[in-house]
């Protein structure tokens, strides 16, 4: 019996937005499938005050890969926003990443000689850790205790709801130090907003594609599994197997949104609050994101959250026992043979932007290799 669709896409989000848009230039017919009431999934940015508001958190988009820079800029133009978030301790102001202006700021050294070395002495007090048991130890060992103290060790223990000396060493492998006057967070040489906001990119990828919204794929699961040929599945896959190998961890984020009568709250885009006192991780204000000149601002302060049903899935706890139960599932995911599965939620991974884009394009390329 020929089905109404070649696949159905479960998410709106880029990864399916993607898929859905190459399929579509391939001559599929697609049905894209989102539970939430809009399209774009965490990247959706809602209008408050001619101000395109990032819903689910500040989003940058970078890349070193210019294969996926080019694909994204054939369907909207992107601004030049340069990343640079301050970081707040006790009412000072650091930069982000650590670099000679946050050197400075702690010690007052002025050249790199100078900050290599305080960095070198201060790790030298924790060289007898050969095999840091926790995450404080491994950061001790890696950039000593002002850095720690100051800029990573209350910022870490809200994001993870955990002590530092509970969570894992291998949650921070490498500290990157910079020892120039540079603010850019990021190193990729690509770097923007696409203007208009996230929406637009999302409504070019969705151009001509039929979309349903509000619907929840899990309540009528017989009747869209048997509606297409295909699936293409992004949301969490434990959900998708019904848990039956336990349900994998996530650390989630709640929002609290302001809109003030003035024209600029912080002067920019994203400052980390560091202090574990301080119940949020970072305020966002986002008009900085497309250099906004409105009479209004909107800010939204960020905290970190435990995760369980019905929450968002936003940071996979990769650690050992959850990397296990994910490998079952995937095991289980090779025998669905007309089910394709992709994006973070069913990757159990935290994927950057340019990541889903190129992860999205390689799935297409492998399922369309004979075409």
């Amino acid at each position: 019996m020929v089905k109404l669709y070649d696949y159905l896409i479960v998410g709106a989000g880029l990864f399916g937005a993607i898929f859905a848009c190459e399929a579509k230039k391939r001559g599929k017919r697609c049905l894209v499938l989102d539970k939430r009431k809009h399209c774009g999934g965490n990247i959706y940015c809602e209008d408050i005050e001619g101000i395109h508001v990032h819903k689910y958190g500040a989003h940058i988009f970078h890349t070193d890969n210019k294969e996926v820079w080019d694909y994204v800029n054939r369907l909207v133009e992107f601004n030049r926003f340069t990343n640079s978030p301050l970081a707040c301790f006790k009412g000072e102001l650091y930069n982000l990443p650590f670099n000679m202006n946050t050197f400075y700021q702690l010690w007052k050294v002025k050249t790199p000689a100078e900050a290599e070395a305080k960095i070198e002495a201060q790790c030298k007090a924790y060289s007898h850790i050969s095999n840091p048991a926790n995450l404080e130890e491994q950061a001790l060992k890696l950039c000593g205790e002002d850095i720690y103290n100051v800029l990573i060790k209350g910022y870490t223990e809200k994001q993870w709801g955990r002590a530092a000396t509970e969570l894992p060493a291998f949650i921070i492998k490498r500290i990157p130090f910079r020892f120039v006057f540079d603010n850019n967070y990021f190193n990729d040489a690509y770097q923007g907003i696409p203007q208009g906001g996230y929406n637009v990119l999302i409504e070019k990828l969705l151009e001509g594609i039929e979309v349903r919204l509000g619907v929840d794929y899990f309540k009528e699961r017989s009747f869209w599994d048997n509606i297409a040929n295909k699936i293409l599945f992004t949301g969490c896959i434990d959900e998708f197997f019904d848990y039956q190998c336990g349900q994998l961890e996530y650390r989630s984020l709640r929002f609290e949104q302001k809109i003030l009568e003035v024209d600029d709250f912080q002067g920019n885009a994203v400052v980390n609050y560091t202090e574990r006192e301080i119940p949020y991780t970072r305020i966002i204000e986002h008009k900085h994101f497309e250099f906004g000149k409105q009479p209004v601002t909107v800010i939204t302060y960020e905290y970190p959250d435990n995760f369980e049903l019905g929450k968002e899935p936003y940071y996979p706890i990769n650690d050992k026992r959850n990397m296990d139960m994910f490998k079952r599932y995937q095991d289980l995911a090779q025998q669905k043979k007309n089910v394709l599965f992709g994006g973070r939620l069913a990757q159990y991974t935290y994927a950057d932007m340019d990541d889903t884009v190129e992860a999205a394009l390689n799935l297409v390329k492998k399922e369309f290799v004979n075409e």
